[in-house]
């Protein structure tokens, strides 16, 4: 549905470098990275605020690189939602349909619609200054729902939310996208609102898209040290990496196998760690031993930190259903060669 060939553009001293992208039809795909690393301006350029310098984007199937905005299909949700203070919420919904010349009774129709999917009909002779920021959301995405776009932009949609409400908006935003069978693409700098709702997900570094996959392979298998930190991968450390895939942590030895020398990062996946009792076996890889210092419940699974030496706290996730050790416990975490991941330090 979305496909996007060596996007580059400049906005003041920044430059977008070089973007390749493709999202499937009805995915919902999420769009991660740091303050300033270009996500906002990547959505500007999809919807045509802002103009490539190269490159190409087609939805559908068709060439939109030159097209005016309100040609492309797209429903776009700004981060400040870029409402009109003084009008009313009907009229707030009805302004891409009216920049469309879409016909009063049809215009009508599809406002209603759009209200009555967001819950929000009784507000519709309301003027904007008076709703709360959560109503603000609503029609806005109303109004990008209007328009029966193929594809939906969303900027930050819940980042002003506190975090109690986030994340039963999230799961609303994902049956709305269902509902309407749109192509989604939703920028965020927080993993687990990512996680919540995104079929896939990319990550942007410095106005390139850095890595791209579902949010299992991004945490389990980072491209680098950097975006291990980014994502909170956990059981991030630095070490020394010898012959043989032996890297030593402090005070621990920790075998993997990728074959590197000299200073290094590492990464273990909290969830390809099992918890157990007992001491190791004879020539057994990766058998640490240590104290329970935090054993917390976290939905799908329950974290639990270890510390497996002085300065040395690991992370490992319980899958459900999980028993979870008690404070102070002596336990034995495990866990094979193959899930220690290695990068530059």
């Amino acid at each position: 549905m979305i496909r996007v060939q060596g996007a580059e553009c400049r906005v003041g001293g920044f430059r977008l470098k070089g973007i390749d992208l493709e999202v499937a039809k009805g995915e919902y795909f999420v769009l991660l990275g740091p303050p300033g690393s270009g996500k906002t301006v990547f959505l500007e350029c999809l919807c045509g605020l802002q103009r490539l310098r190269s490159g190409r984007i087609e939805i559908g199937g068709e060439d939109v690189t030159l097209l005016e905005p309100r040609r492309r299909g797209i429903g776009y949700v700004p981060q400040d939602y870029a409402l009109f203070p003084h009008r009313s919420v009907a009229q707030n919904i009805a302004f891409g349909l009216v920049a469309r010349k879409v016909p009063s009774s049809e215009r009508d129709r599809r406002v209603d619609e759009a209200a009555g999917r967001l819950g929000i009909r009784h507000l519709l002779a309301r003027e904007i200054a008076g709703l709360s920021g959560g109503e603000k959301q609503r029609v806005a995405l109303a109004r990008a729902l209007a328009v029966e776009p193929r594809v939906l932009l969303l900027d930050e949609p819940v980042s002003a939310l506190d975090e109690a409400t986030r994340e039963s908006v999230c799961l609303e935003l994902r049956r709305i996208q269902r509902g309407s069978g749109a192509s989604l693409i939703h920028v965020c700098h927080n993993f687990e609102e990512a996680r919540l709702v995104g079929d896939r997900l990319g990550v942007m570094r410095d106005g390139a898209l850095v890595q791209t996959g579902t949010s299992e392979d991004l945490f389990s298998r980072p491209k680098d040290a950097e975006m291990a930190r980014f994502l909170r991968a956990g059981n991030l450390f630095e070490g020394t990496a010898a012959a043989g895939g032996l890297v030593r942590v402090g005070p621990l030895e920790i075998r993997s196998e990728v074959a590197a020398e000299g200073r290094v990062a590492v990464s273990i996946p909290p969830d390809e760690i099992v918890l157990s009792s007992g001491p190791a076996g004879a020539g057994e890889a990766n058998v640490l031993e240590g104290k329970v210092v935090l054993a917390s419940p976290r939905g799908a699974f329950a974290r639990v930190d270890v510390e497996a030496g002085p300065g040395l706290r690991i992370t490992v996730h319980l899958p459900k259903p999980y028993a979870l050790p008690a404070l102070e416990a002596r336990v034995t975490l495990r866990f094979p060669p193959s899930a220690v991941r290695v990068f530059k330090p």
